[in-house]
């Protein structure tokens, strides 16, 4: 197997990020994933990779604490080697509230983890890939969700705002850093099939979906594979949606 460089990825432990790992890895990448409070769950996941012949290592991390950031790429250059791409996955959902029932307590930890720390740690990402910087240029993709364009689920429009903010953050680091050798792509899921996602909500959902079905997260870490490859060399400052036509 063929290795391609390191790619960190936030929140790899589970769902869309265990997806993403494990094909990365696949395909020849040194995958770094994080983890907040769950390492048993990550470390499965570097199992399984390995024994595919693959070459993983977890880190604990939260986005929401900026040291944790700087100290998770620097561990994982200086242990893995130079970094090549970076995917900002890690988010939640937040509480499930209408707008006018929202806790602000709640509200800031929202925006504190998806849009303040995905900020964060692209910016970490671009001080290392950056040609101005010393860098060697690199990729990074971004997490969104078809929520941005739709509004979100019932109770889910604070989420959808914050991903909402993703793909103008996207669209603008990307103007801001596509002459210094980084590109940078967002990829928005529609609902996909993952242990948050309830058998009736995925039947639910799935009738309203043009090709009749939810996503599978192998699906969506596909496009993020074709999004960090040379055959998207042209492209930036992009969200490629995958939904099914949703």
């Amino acid at each position: 197997m063929t290795e391609k460089g390191l790619v960190i990825i936030t929140g790899g432990g589970r769902g869309i990020g265990c997806a993403i790992a494990k094909t990365l890895a696949h395909d020849g990448y040194t995958v770094a994933i994080t983890y907040t409070k769950s390492p048993d769950v990550a470390e499965r996941v570097v199992r399984e990779i390995a024994e595919s012949g693959g070459r993983a290592k977890a880190y604990q991390a939260n986005v929401t604490q900026p040291a944790q950031i700087t100290a998770l790429f620097k561990d994982a250059i200086d242990e893995l080697g130079p970094l090549y791409g970076f995917v900002n996955n890690a988010g939640v959902t937040g509480e499930r509230a209408l707008i006018a029932d929202q806790k602000p307590e709640d509200l800031q930890e929202l925006i504190a983890t998806n849009v303040t720390g995905s900020l964060i740690a692209a910016g970490e990402a671009v001080k290392h890939l950056s040609t101005k910087r010393g860098g060697k240029g690199g990729v990074i993709v971004n997490i969104s969700s078809v929520a941005a364009r739709l509004g979100g689920l019932p109770g889910l429009v604070a989420y959808a705002a914050t991903k909402g903010a993703i793909e103008t953050f996207t669209k603008g680091l990307a103007n801001e850093v596509a002459r210094e050798g980084v590109r940078v792509n967002a990829v928005a899921p529609g609902l996909t099939d993952t242990e948050m996602v309830t058998e009736e909500t995925a039947e639910k959902i799935g009738e309203h979906v043009p090709m009749g079905r939810i996503g599978k997260p192998e699906e969506i870490a596909d496009a993020v594979l074709y999004l960090l490859s040379d055959r998207a060399s042209y492209i930036t400052g992009t969200t490629l949606t995958v939904s099914g036509g949703r």
